[in-house]
């Protein structure tokens, strides 16, 4: 019954998708607003069959009904209810469930609030785009990704449960649902600038229209990556919280395009130029969102996270494909449209700062996507197999990433169009200090090398830079003197300065040691004492746990090895004792065979761990604050590209 109720809720949203499209194609050629407001209405209809589905998904899942090829295949009787849930997401099918949910609910809050602006053909386009998208991944989940084929179980079956690293911390409750909120949200400006480029209505007014919907967009995202690499630190063991896997590689890549073109919008909103740059910078994200699609789900790479090989991987190039080659035709189709009415005036500008700013956020981008992407290019061509290591990203991205914090430290400071060599140095001048006492503070504390002091000494000078926005805009608003797109942003930036400074210490000075230690011996790992008191085995329904219990620095502490019922698998379960300052890390390696055995652990501690956690957090805070409009926000400088008022549908255009 599952199967078939599942089956007939994805049905009904490809039927709908594919109804919305014909009736908003057709209302846009004859200038019928019925035929629009009747074809809107589908969005809703897309988003209740796709809600349906996850509840039924939901339901086989809970009741353990195997006769849904997806729950025999991931689900078990003994995985714990929170992990059961969070199966939908642990695997292919499920997961472009997922998918399809979130874009259905985007879509029908679309439908929702331009309900009274759907004649307008910038709306109307719009939609149009996020019904074809829609109706691309309804196809997924009736064909390769069916989530719902159905199963005939043998007596007594039970499945195997998930992959036990998705159930032994909360996190994969809330890491992938937010980064694909972030992943999918970017399907909405995308559609806007899609829908500019059609009518040609390529001014500032589609930015206005899109400008919260990449925001929380990149909120959601950051949100994901954040969560990702502190499931990571917390499940792996290994002491690290990013391996610049694929997969995650695949979710940094939309999230820098995001982020460049957050900036180099604001030289199009406040100078008019920048037009094609933004237009391709919108378009690159979502098309870096299939592209981490593909490399995630079709089992091209092998990653930790990746799912096994499936039949999506064509499907998805290919839908790719097809957005790029769309996306660059309509630009050169647009292209006497594009010019931008004004120029750079000086480099020593804020809008010379942006597209620096842009161009090593590019350049990042560039570097990740060649690293991530190599190994397939090799393989197509000659068949050999390659891998990227981890000293490739470091060493490529580490002189970018200086860069952003020099950018960082120097754009808001700078005027638009042109500043002078003594407003540059009086602006700069207490922003300067502050970097010069961070890097002695570091020095003071014990950092050394090179290139960690001069991270330490940029983050200062950004952070400066940052909180001299802050109480200038304070003096002269209040409490608002924190909200707003460039207030809000400043606090982002304070929380990615945070996020850096525990970046560089917890990887430029990590200290990691396996020992081997009987009951009551201590091993010192720097000034960190670790004392092995006692082994205990614990059996949960779905695993049996081995624990060895330590002291830390006269902290009980706890890690484990767990081994699941269903698979066999083992798994590792660090114990973690966590402070502002540093983080102790302690995995079990090796159980002892008797009560009085040894045991053989791997310690690692970095220094300000927590302050990746922390400046995540900031950032989330400083991007909600940059939602809400600052007092006199400015209007677009190309008032004819903004919304239509009171736009006679019967005599709607396209220009």
């Amino acid at each position: 019954m599952n199967s078939f109720l599942g089956t007939a809720a994805v049905i009904a949203a490809l039927a709908a998708a594919i109804v919305g499209i014909g009736l908003l194609v057709t209302g846009i050629r004859l200038r019928r607003s019925d035929m629009l407001r009747s074809g809107a209405r589908y969005g809703y209809v897309m988003f209740a069959a796709m809600l349906f589905a996850t509840i039924i998904m939901q339901r086989a899942l809970i009741t353990r009904d195997f006769t849904v090829l997806f729950v025999a295949e991931h689900g078990s009787s003994r995985t714990p209810p929170l992990f059961n849930v969070a199966t939908m997401w642990s695997a292919l099918e499920g997961s472009i469930l997922l998918w399809g949910l979130v874009l259905a609910g985007y879509v029908a809050i679309v439908v929702h609030k331009f309900r009274d602006r759907l004649s307008d053909p910038l709306v109307s386009w719009a939609l149009v785009v996020l019904f074809v998208v829609s109706g691309f991944f309804f196809a997924l989940m009736m064909g390769p990704a069916d989530p719902f084929t159905s199963f005939d179980p043998t007596p007594g079956f039970d499945g195997p449960g998930p992959n036990p690293l998705l159930q032994n911390h909360i996190l994969v409750a809330f890491h992938p649902p937010m980064l694909y909120l972030g992943y999918v949200g970017f399907t909405v400006p995308f559609a806007f600038a899609i829908a500019a480029l059609i009518t040609g209505r390529l001014g500032e007014g589609w930015l206005l229209e899109t400008r919260r919907w990449t925001l929380f967009s990149w909120g959601f995202l950051t949100a994901g990556i954040i969560l990702g690499s502190w499931w990571a630190y917390d499940v792996l063991g290994w002491g690290g919280y990013w391996g610049w896997d694929p997969v995650e590689n695949a979710s940094l890549l939309p999230w820098l395009t995001g982020t460049a073109y957050l900036h180099s919008v604001l030289v199009q909103e406040r100078r008019g130029m920048l037009r094609v740059w933004n237009l391709s910078l919108v378009c690159a994200t979502f098309s870096l969102t299939i592209l981490g699609t593909f490399i995630t789900r079709s089992g091209v790479l092998a990653s930790v996270h990746a799912f096994s090989e499936g039949g999506v991987g064509t499907w998805l190039i290919s839908f790719f494909a097809a957005t790029v080659v769309v996306t660059v035709g309509l630009i050169f189709w647009r292209g006497d449209r594009l010019r931008s009415p004004g120029a750079i005036d000086s480099p020593l500008s804020r809008e010379g700062a942006f597209l620096a700013n842009n161009l090593a956020f590019a350049a990042f981008a560039f570097i990740i996507l060649l690293g991530t992407v190599f190994p397939l290019i090799v393989e197509a061509v000659n068949g050999n197999q390659v891998s990227i290591g981890v000293p490739y990203f470091e060493r490529m991205t580490m002189p970018v990433g200086i860069v952003l914090l020099f950018l960082m430290a120097v754009a808001p400071v700078l005027p638009w169009r042109k500043a002078s060599g003594e407003v540059l140095s009086k602006r700069l001048e207490w922003p300067a200090w502050f970097g010069v006492a961070t890097l002695v503070f570091a020095l003071v504390v014990g950092a050394r090398g090179l290139a960690p002091l001069i991270g330490f000494g940029l983050a200062g000078f950004a952070a400066g830079a940052a909180i001299r926005q802050l109480v200038l805009a304070t003096r002269r608003q209040g409490w608002r003197g924190f909200v707003g797109r460039a207030n809000g942003g400043m606090i982002v930036h304070l929380g990615v300065i945070v996020l850096a400074c525990g970046l560089v210490a917890s990887s430029s000075y990590i200290r990691q040691a396996e020992f081997e230690l009987g009951p009551g011996e201590t091993f010192a790992l720097g000034d960190t004492d670790i004392t092995y008191v006692s082994a205990e085995t614990v059996v949960h329904d779905n695993r049996v746990e081995q624990r060895a219990n330590l002291v830390v620095d006269g902290n009980e502490l706890t890690t484990s090895l767990e081994q699941f019922v269903t698979s066999g698998q083992v798994v590792a379960a660090p114990g973690t004792r966590s402070t502002i300052s540093a983080d102790v890390q302690v995995a079990l390696l090796r159980y002892p065979e008797t009560d009085d055995g040894d045991v053989i652990l791997r310690a690692t501690r970095q220094p300000l761990i927590a302050w990746l956690w922390t400046g995540g957090l900031i950032m989330l805070l400083g991007t909600a604050l940059s939602a809400f409009p600052a007092r006199g926000s400015r209007k677009p400088t190309d008032p004819t590209s903004a919304p239509l008022p009171n736009a006679d549908p019967d005599r709607a255009t396209t220009s």
